[in-house]
C-alpha cells in the first residue's frame, strides 16, 4: 500500500490503483449500515412533529449534518411520493438509482411543498414531509405522470444527497460540460477527503452527487475528449463508490457500481477487482474467480489479486472440509445403526439357540435318569 498527495488531501492506495482518483483502504474494519428499506407505504413514526409551514410538517427519521441550503441552492436529493388518504406511492427516486435535482426557490409549483421541505434540512437528513394539496399537485390533481388524483394531501420520505451553494440557481442543463466535470471533480475530491476520515456514509454522498452531474442524459451527448474527461471522473465516483458499500458490507450495491464502470471500460482492473472480492464475499466464488483471473492477466503478478484468489480457493476448501465432515458423520451414523441392528439380531439368535440346547439338554437328561 502506498500513499499519495492529492492537493490537500492523502489517499491511500492499493497496487492495482491507477492515480489520485480512486481510494483504498486493505484490512479496514467493516461497519454495518442498512440501506433504504422500502414498504408498502410510508414509515410510521414517533418522532416529534415540527410545522415548517401551514400545508408543510415535518418528522426527522435520521439526523444530518453540517448546515441547511440556502435560497437558489441546487438540491441533490432522494424520495419517494405517496397519497396520504390510500398509502399509493406515487414515485420512488431510489429505483431509479441517481438523485433528482431541486433548485430552492425554483421548484416545478407541485414540488413547492418538498421544496420547503428539503430548505430545512442538512445534508444526509432522511425525514418525513407532510405535504397539503395545495403545495403538491392541486386542486385538479395530475393524470398523467405521476398520478394523483385531485385535492391529494402527499408523504415524502425524502433524503438529502447533498448541495451546492450557487447563488445564481445555475441548473446542471444550464452547465457548460467543463463545468459539470468540474462540479463532478469537486464531489469526488471531497468524498475523497471524508473515506480518509473514515466518513464512509458522508463520502458516498459526495460520490453520488458527483456521479449526479454525469448523468445518462449528459454521458449520451459527449463524445471524443469530452467523453474522455467526464469518464475519468465517473468512473472513479462509482469506484469508490463501491470500495465505501464493500466496508460496509454492502455487496450487491457494491457489484452494481463495479458493473457501471465495466460496461465502459470492460478492462477496468479496480472494478474487475472489486466486483470479484464483493461476489467472493456473497459466496459466487465462480464468477469471483473469473473476475479476479481476467484483473491479474491485465496486471501480472499483482499481490492484491493473488491473495484475493488464494481466499477464494481457502473459501473452497473449508466448505469442502466441512461437506466432507458432514457427510462422513452421516455414514458413520448409519453405519453404527446397521452394526446396532446386526448385534441385536445376533443376540436374539444365540439367545433362542440357547434355549433349545436347554430344552433337549433338561429331555435328554431326564431320560438317561
Amino acid at each position: 500500500m502506498e500513499r499519495k498527495e492529492a492537493g490537500n488531501e492523502e489517499i491511500l492506495e492499493d497496487a492495482i490503483s491507477d492515480g489520485e482518483n480512486e481510494i483504498t483502504v486493505e484490512d479496514s474494519s467493516f461497519m454495518q449500515s442498512e440501506p433504504v428499506q422500502d414498504g408498502t407505504g410510508p414509515p410510521k413514526l414517533d418522532s416529534p412533529v415540527e410545522t415548517l409551514h401551514e400545508k408543510v410538517k415535518k418528522q426527522i427519521i435520521k439526523q444530518g449534518h453540517g448546515e441547511i441550503p440556502s435560497k437558489l441552492s441546487t438540491c441533490f436529493l432522494h424520495y419517494r411520493a405517496w397519497v396520504e388518504s390510500t398509502s399509493h406511492k406515487i414515485e420512488d427516486t431510489w429505483q431509479e438509482q441517481h438523485p433528482i435535482e431541486l433548485i430552492l426557490g425554483k421548484e416545478k409549483k407541485e414540488m413547492s411543498g418538498l421544496g420547503i421541505g428539503v430548505a430545512s434540512m442538512k445534508t444526509g437528513e432522511r425525514a418525513l414531509l407532510h405535504v397539503g394539496w395545495e403545495l403538491g399537485f392541486g386542486k385538479e390533481g395530475n393524470f398523467s405522470f405521476p398520478n394523483v388524483p385531485p385535492m391529494a394531501d402527499l408523504v415524502y420520505e425524502a433524503e438529502l444527497v447533498g448541495f451546492d451553494e450557487l447563488k445564481e440557481g445555475k441548473a446542471r442543463a444550464d452547465m457548460t460540460v467543463e463545468e459539470r466535470i468540474e462540479a463532478a471533480d469537486r464531489r469526488k475530491q471531497q468524498g475523497n477527503s471524508y473515506f480518509t476520515q473514515d466518513k464512509l456514509s458522508e463520502a458516498m454522498q459526495q460520490y453520488e452527487m458527483g456521479i449526479a452531474y454525469m448523468g445518462d442524459d449528459f454521458m449520451f451527448q459527449l463524445f471524443g475528449k469530452y467523453r474522455d474527461m467526464a469518464l475519468a471522473v465517473k468512473n472513479p465516483c462509482h469506484l469508490n463508490m463501491a470500495q465505501c458499500l464493500i466496508k460496509l458490507e454492502r455487496y450487491d450495491e457494491a457489484i452494481a457500481q463495479c458493473t457501471i464502470v465495466l460496461s465502459e471500460d470492460e478492462n477496468n482492473t479496480k472494478a474487475l477487482f472489486r466486483r470479484g472480492k464483493a461476489r467472493a464475499a456473497l459466496g459466487q466464488t465462480d464468477s469471483a474467480r473469473a473476475d479476479l483471473q481476467k484483473a491479474l492477466k491485465l496486471v501480472p503478478g499483482d499481490k492484491a489479486i493473488i491473495r484475493e484468489l488464494k481466499l477464494i480457493s481457502q473459501q473452497e476448501k473449508e466448505v469442502y472440509q466441512k461437506q466432507r465432515e458432514l457427510y462422513k458423520g452421516l455414514f458413520a451414523r448409519k453405519d453404527e445403526e446397521r452394526g446396532g441392528k446386526g448385534e441385536r439380531k445376533n443376540f436374539v439368535m444365540v439367545f433362542a439357540l440357547w434355549v433349545v440346547g436347554l430344552f433337549r439338554w433338561v429331555f435328554k437328561g431326564g431320560k438317561n435318569e
